[in-house]
């Protein structure tokens, strides 16, 4: 089970850092998508530090596993309000299913490490 969560780690903080960083630095396809979906451009940016940081701890994650369950919940919650506006706008289920298919990989990584988010600094 380390060795799946180890991978499912490197790729959710890959996948979301390379997103988020697009998004902060406002990347045309992300300016394009935030204008298609209707949402307005500071929300891109937020976005983008949300997923960036999720990813952040992610890699902390490999030291202190509770931050791993952290990063894992927060990018799933993100994940969850993307597939939200992908159905709100209609989109195609192409369209949405890279979405849907980082957050069920959060979703799994967060209930291989649920356990740990009780030693998360502050709980």
């Amino acid at each position: 089970m380390d060795i799946l969560a180890y991978v499912l780690q490197g790729v959710l903080a890959l996948m979301f850092v390379f997103a988020g960083f697009g998004k902060v630095v406002g990347m045309q396809m992300h300016v394009d998508n935030f204008n298609h979906w209707k949402l307005p451009q500071w929300f891109r940016v937020v976005t983008g530090l949300i997923e960036v940081i999720g990813a952040a701890a992610l890699v902390v994650g490999y030291w202190e596993v509770s931050w791993s369950a952290a990063g894992s919940l927060l990018l799933g919650i993100v994940a969850i309000g993307g597939i939200l506006t992908h159905i709100r706008v209609k989109d195609t289920f192409k369209q949405a299913s890279a979405i849907l298919l980082l957050g069920i990989l959060a979703f799994i990584l967060f209930y291989l490490q649920y356990s740990e988010l009780t030693n998360f600094p502050g709980f």
